[in-house]
């Protein structure tokens, strides 16, 4: 009877749902919760700069998410970062840090920003724009070779050598606008212009080109591949435990070079897609350094692609949402990257927290 009694008395097993969303509530606080502090840090230094961050935030949301244009503006700008992050994705997941996404992703923008109007003048254009992006990731690829069997088969740490293939990157690029790939008829060194109806087809009437639905096919596709796939699998396995991925009879080396190829390659295609849907060239010295700002959003999505969106989207407002609120509290543009480096520090600070209450657990 008292073993009876005992088990009337336990709990009821929570619901399906109650499960999920109580597995799903942690991550997404410890994601959420780094934004609010950088936000109320920003909104402080603004105090103190003289700055009201009632407006300032307000401004931002207005021109990147409330107003047409800036809406269009803030969804076209999503499509590189998408595919940065996706890149991104696929070397954080392996346990390897392709930190020379930058140079990766300009190196390609102006190989296909030089190939593309040259194109056009012998093939038709739907047969240009999707070789232009294949050989654009063939670049990107390639340049990420010599760190990946540094890396693969002599143990280099790759962050000295993908910072140090970045920077080569960035001159390289430099060099073929200003030498090569110059458009003689202009001031300003810079490679030939890709007219604008040979450039991505816009969607429905607007300014946003079906960049946005290869950046959103491609990281959801990466997602899929990493999370539910074998291939994606050893990867992990790779980036989780190098030792037993040998054991088991993994090809470590080749799977590291496949990830840095398979990484620097969809940095690449993220340059095409920005050159070949908004710029049609590309000026000298230009580098929007995209991919150290993606970063932290990856991080922040605890590199989960569907996550990654959200991230990317909400970036993608501060940017362009900050280019107007900063000019109308009289900052520089550079505030935004503030604000960015705050969400960093504050992440880091969250993890370590989350660590150190795991580790009392365990005690």
């Amino acid at each position: 009877m008292a073993e009876a009694s005992t088990a009337h008395d336990e709990p009821p097993a929570p619901a399906p749902g109650v499960t999920t969303l109580r597995r799903w509530a942690g991550p997404v606080a410890a994601a959420l919760l780094p934004i609010v502090l950088a936000l109320a840090v920003g909104a402080l230094i603004l105090l103190v700069l003289g700055a009201d961050p009632g407006a300032f935030y307000y401004n931002i949301i207005k021109r990147g998410l409330l107003s047409w244009i800036g809406l269009q503006d803030t969804i076209t700008r999503c499509a590189p970062l998408l595919l940065l992050g996706a890149s991104l994705i696929v070397a954080f997941r392996a346990g390897l840090w392709n930190l020379g996404v930058d140079g990766q992703f300009l190196l390609a923008a102006v190989i296909a920003a030089a190939l593309a109007p040259a194109l056009v003048t012998v093939l038709p254009v739907w047969l240009v724009l999707p070789l232009v992006m294949v050989v654009a990731m063939a670049v990107g690829a390639v340049w990420s070779l010599l760190p990946a069997v540094l890396k693969a088969y002599h143990g280099v740490n790759e962050i000295v050598t993908t910072l140090m293939m970045s920077f080569l990157g960035i001159s390289a690029a430099n060099v073929l606008i200003k030498l090569p790939f110059d458009d003689p008829t202009t001031t300003v060194p810079q490679t030939h212009t890709l007219a604008t109806d040979d450039r991505l087809p816009r969607l429905f009437g607007s300014t946003i080109n079906v960049g946005v639905i290869v950046g959103l096919a491609v990281i959801l596709f990466i997602h899929w591949l990493m999370t539910r796939t074998a291939f994606g699998l050893r990867l992990r396995l790779v980036g989780a435990n190098p030792r037993a991925a040998v054991h088991v009879g993994l090809p470590l080396g080749a799977l590291m070079v496949v990830v840095f190829a398979l990484s620097a390659g969809l940095a690449g295609l993220g340059g095409a897609v920005e050159i070949l849907g908004v710029w049609g060239n590309v000026r000298a010295d230009w580098n929007p350094a995209y991919g150290l700002m993606i970063i932290p959003l990856v991080f922040l999505a605890r590199f989960n692609g569907i996550a990654v969106i959200g991230f990317v989207f909400f970036f993608a407002v501060l940017s362009i949402g900050g280019e107007t609120a900063s000019r109308k509290a009289g900052l520089p543009n550079y505030f935004i990257l503030v604000l960015v480096a705050l969400m960093l520090i504050f992440l880091a600070l969250t993890e370590w927290l989350g660590q150190r209450r795991q580790m009392a657990a365990r005690d």
